[in-house]
């Protein structure tokens, strides 16, 4: 067993490392509690590469292995969640659909600028009425001739309606199976298509600096070449896009949560009281040497999943193990640097009270807590 990084995957996160830590840093704070979702940064992200990472060079992707994405999004997250989101929802849910499941048309006509980061797409499957139960989808897709008239709405949809949102790939149900649940399948909408509006959401507790947004479906009408793949695909093709994502969001909680606890790491051996650096306290270093082997076990975890995927293994367990995983390690570590920055640590002066707020959204998007041990319950026969 090799548990060495190659030269390339060492290369992008040492080169990803330097910039987050140039370009994001000095900003995070600001953009979160301005809300502000900031368009030259995020083209600043696609100009070193950020998008399109395991994209075929064919069409102006990195051509990288699925770990040196992940590993991307991983030093995003040690420094902010909301730049990481954006990245990881470009790439996993944005990208992702249409890479692996479009035509070459569809593929040479979006990609080229998505992966250039001049553009980003959006991943239409939660409804208001439909979360965790993804096939209880309301929209619906009805063909009239040569076209689909599509009516419905989406929530909580990240990168869908900002300056750089060029469109969304959207379930919806287009009739019943002969066992009598609905049919579903994908399509490609545009921005600025007669009766599509994408409307930003505000007032978030965390990742305020992404964009999400709601979407409204009033008798949108798309040519039949924009379905996605098969008529009847859809339910497959997003349950194999949120096993991808779930990687993502499991690399957001691992680099959150080693951004956190570099964050205690530091303060613990700055602050004094009684006379020495707290982190001499064992009940201080206890909290920080837990949240070390665990940050330790997720990366191993997560890694593991990623060389699955890598090594076209089957991964939807180890993906739901490691989103579970990494989403709650960085809940307990944001919890215990907390605790060790004290009082400090609930003012916004401190980065960790961001990180605290951040942390939440990884218990819910991409499939609950909840969910992902269903998810794992079934692989293991139970």
């Amino acid at each position: 067993m090799d548990f060495d990084l190659s030269r390339e995957q060492s290369m992008v996160r040492k080169e990803v490392r330097a910039f987050a830590m140039s370009e994001i840093a000095p900003v995070a704070a600001e953009l979160d509690e301005k809300e502000t979702f900031c368009v030259d940064l995020t083209r600043k992200m696609g100009d070193i590469g950020l998008f399109g990472m395991f994209v075929s060079e064919r069409y102006n992707g990195q051509g990288l292995d699925y770990l040196s994405y992940i590993i991307a999004v991983e030093e995003i997250a040690r420094i902010d969640g909301s730049q990481a989101a954006t990245i990881a929802a470009g790439n996993s849910l944005g990208i992702g659909p249409l890479y692996y499941f479009g035509t070459e048309e569809q593929k040479k006509k979006y990609l080229p600028k998505l992966c250039s980061g001049q553009g980003l797409w959006g991943f239409g499957l939660t409804e208001p009425s439909a979360g965790s139960d993804a096939g209880g989808s309301r929209t619906t897709a009805v063909r009239d001739g040569n076209q689909w008239v599509i009516n419905g709405s989406k929530i909580f949809i990240t990168n869908a309606a900002c300056e750089l949102s060029l469109g969304v790939t959207v379930q919806a149900v287009t009739g019943t199976r002969d066992n009598g649940k609905p049919e579903y399948s994908c399509f490609i909408i545009e921005h600025g298509t007669p009766g599509f509006d994408a409307v930003p959401m505000h007032g978030k507790m965390m990742w305020r600096a992404s964009n999400t947004a709601e979407l409204y479906f009033n008798d949108v009408r798309v040519p039949a070449e924009n379905l996605l793949g098969k008529k009847g695909d859809g339910f497959h093709q997003m349950l194999a896009t949120l096993d991808g994502g779930r990687l993502s969001i499991a690399a957001m909680g691992l680099g959150g949560a080693q951004g956190a606890y570099e964050l205690a790491l530091k303060y613990a051996k700055k602050r004094e009281q009684f006379g020495q650096p707290i982190s001499k306290f064992q009940a201080v270093a206890f909290k920080l040497a837990d949240s070390a082997m665990e940050i330790e076990c997720a990366r191993n975890l997560l890694y593991k999943a990623c060389w699955l995927r890598d090594n076209n293994r089957p991964f939807a367990k180890e993906a739901a193990m490691a989103k579970l995983y990494c989403s709650e390690t960085m809940g307990r570590v944001v919890d215990r640097a907390v605790q060790i920055h004290g009082g400090y640590g609930l003012m916004k002066d401190y980065q960790v009270e961001r990180f605290y707020r951040d942390q939440k959204l990884l218990d819910i998007g991409e499939g609950t807590s909840e969910i992902q041990r269903l998810v794992i319950s079934r692989h293991i026969g139970c």
